[in-house]
């Protein structure tokens, strides 16, 4: 079956830094693209980062600008590096999956992983 697993939540202090991964598996990644969502409670569900399978576009939030950086790995591990972290960035992270192959709109992507909460203190 297909799977993502996101891991590398915890907690971290304001300005530190953290890194999330996601492995997937049951199919190909190669051709997908993938993205970052995150929730906080008691708001929606947002866009954070993504990539297109080729790795060569790789849109961000206004929010995390300069900050986060989503990188992939052979198409089965994506990483979401978190610098200069913020209160704000509290919420669940959850990698998704789009065989679109490049970003797009929350509803093209296919897989869901379970989330993985990081938690900034401040």
């Amino acid at each position: 079956q297909v799977q993502l697993i996101e891991s590398g939540g915890g907690l971290v202090q304001a300005g530190g830094s953290l890194r999330l991964s996601c492995a997937a598996s049951g199919l190909s990644f190669s051709t997908y693209a993938m993205g970052w969502f995150r929730q906080a409670p008691g708001k929606e569900r947002e866009f954070v980062a993504a990539i297109s399978w080729s790795g060569s576009i790789t849109p961000y939030a206004d929010s995390v600008k300069g900050r986060f950086t989503i990188s992939r790995d052979h198409a089965k591990v994506v990483y979401l590096q978190m610098n200069n972290v913020k209160p704000d960035d509290t919420a669940v992270y959850y990698c998704a999956a789009t065989s679109w192959g490049v970003p797009g709109p929350m509803s093209r992507y296919e897989y869901w992983g379970q989330g993985t909460q990081v938690t900034v203190s401040s």
